[in-house]
């Protein structure tokens, strides 16, 4: 009898899996009534009130809702985003890329930002995530774990440059749809979910790029959910890559790709799932986590209007992973206080997270630009002996250099448990301490980085990092209507100006 039931229970599930991918709508009793579409963009009526929710917001985000200081950060962001796109134009794993996918397709329709080539959208988002993430340069929103600029932008301006006429004020909304959907989604997973070997960027990342590219597209609600939905299957990438492999930068640019082709199909009355997250078989939440007491569904939705997470995104003035930032500014108040040299250091020792370690922490192995510029023992290294960690620290052969190797075995980054427990939001508190020869110690402790939330960049910094970044990449000219173009976004009559201006083609 047992067994009866339960392959009765099976067949109604199968049931409705079935009704759900055809579009039709599930009672609570199973049962599918004959009236529900996909075609009118209407969702299922499944349990999915936290996806609904996020596709409801994007859906019906309005410029005249979003609060000035909102509207003054994001674009802050967007240029910080465009400029490490425009200097990982010419970063040799971004030119393979290029060259790979220009090989493959022949539609020249959309610009890979800081060069005069062309590709499809998607391929073009494609390439160009990869070059915002392409040099540890963008930012980060810490607590969800996400590079949202690197994500969100590429998906959003190939729908601009699509749709010739979307305004400006209608751009802005789109990408604060962006930076408040991934965020929210990698704040739901926790830091366990990087801790587990995901990396956030190319699992969450999918829904930044498609909630924005929905918005930016006019999608309904319902669409929405779908374009949700298909994007969340799409979602993949793994922590391995930061060892050193190249693949680690493409994994937001896939994102974005992923994102920007969900929306796309969404448009067209393509299904996706529509309980991605609250599914508990085969869900992104359950599948991506251990146990289901390990990420929050709640976190979805709660504050969802009213608090902007697109606020808590911060800035990196480090060319490395954000994870080590903290410790660097920590060796820097030290100094300041008590001037020391690599050659006066006896040991380093940085408490951290747990996820700190695991991301950053290792043994340093040559293995790459990519493998120097995540290890936060290397970073340590750099920073002593060179006096910056920003771009001119990692040129070719950076990785072998034998004095900074040498320095970071000097280096140890341990767990500490307190900062553990306090949360994703604390992951990047470290407190450093350095033992100098000739015996002194001194300790230092930082919550968050100089470009954070907390201790957010002026107007000026931004633009000054742009500018250093994107010096030879773009002319002056056209370097100064991009700068000025973003800046003023919300007045534009095209939002299509935007991805124009970074061709590097473009006439001003």
């Amino acid at each position: 009898m047992v067994a009866a039931v339960g392959a009765v229970q099976a067949i109604a599930v199968v049931a409705a899996i079935g009704a759900v991918e055809a579009g039709d709508a599930v009672k609570g009793d199973g049962q599918v009534p004959m009236s529900a579409t996909i075609e009118a963009g209407e969702a299922p009526r499944a349990d999915n009130r936290y996806t609904r929710g996020l596709a409801e917001f994007a859906a019906g985000l309005r410029y005249e809702r979003l609060p000035g200081e909102v509207v003054a950060r994001l674009k802050l962001l967007v240029l910080d985003s465009l400029g490490c796109a425009l200097y990982g134009a010419g970063l040799p794993w971004c030119r393979l890329l290029r060259e790979t996918l220009l090989a493959q397709d022949a539609t020249r329709t959309h610009p890979v930002w800081g060069t005069a080539e062309r590709l499809s959208a998607l391929n073009a988002a494609l390439a160009n995530g990869t070059q915002v993430q392409g040099f540890e340069l963008d930012d980060v929103h810490r607590h969800g774990v996400l590079h949202v600029g690197a994500v969100t932008l590429p998906a959003l301006l190939a729908v601009a440059g699509m749709r010739p006429g979307m305004s400006g004020r209608d751009l802005v909304t789109a990408a604060v749809a962006g930076y408040e959907v991934g965020p929210r989604v990698g704040i739901c997973m926790g830091q366990e979910h990087i801790g587990q070997g995901w990396h956030s960027g190319a699992t969450v990342g999918v829904f930044s790029a498609a909630a924005a590219a929905a918005a930016a597209l006019g999608l309904d609600a319902g669409r929405t959910v779908h374009a949700l939905g298909i994007a969340g299957t799409q979602a993949a990438g793994l922590m391995a890559a930061q060892y050193g492999a190249m693949v680690k930068r493409m994994h937001a640019g896939r994102s974005s790709q992923s994102g920007l082709l969900a929306a796309l199909l969404a448009e067209r009355g393509f299904t996706g799932i529509v309980d991605v997250f609250e599914s508990p078989y085969g869900g992104f939440c359950t599948t991506f986590s251990r146990s289901t007491d390990r990420f929050r569904l709640d976190a979805l939705t709660e504050g969802l209007g009213d608090f902007f997470e697109t606020m808590r995104v911060s800035l990196k003035f480090y060319a490395c992973v954000g994870t080590n930032h903290t410790a660097l500014d920590s060796l820097r108040n030290i100094q300041a206080r008590r001037p020391f040299g690599p050659d006066d250091v006896h040991e380093i020792v940085v408490h951290g997270s747990q996820v700190t370690v695991d991301h950053a922490g290792w043994p340093y192995r040559p293995e790459g630009p990519t493998s120097a510029q995540l290890n936060m023992r290397y970073c340590i290294a750099t920073l002593l002996l060179e006096g910056d960690v920003f771009v001119d620290q990692f040129t070719d052969g950076c990785e072998t250099n034998p004095q900074r190797i040498a320095l970071a075995e000097r280096v140890r980054v341990e767990h500490d448990p307190a900062i553990t427990a306090l949360g994703s939001a604390h992951r990047h508190k470290v407190r450093v301490r350095v033992e100098l020869r000739d015996g002194s110690m001194h300790e230092e402790t930082v919550e968050t980085p100089r470009g954070s939330e907390r201790r957010f960049a002026s107007e000026a910094d931004v633009v000054a990092k742009f500018d250093k970044l994107t010096r030879g990449m773009l002319g002056e000219n056209q370097r100064d209507a991009l700068a000025s173009a973003v800046l003023s976004m919300e007045r534009l009559e095209d939002a299509s100006r935007l991805p124009q201006l970074l061709a590097a083609s473009s006439r001003v």
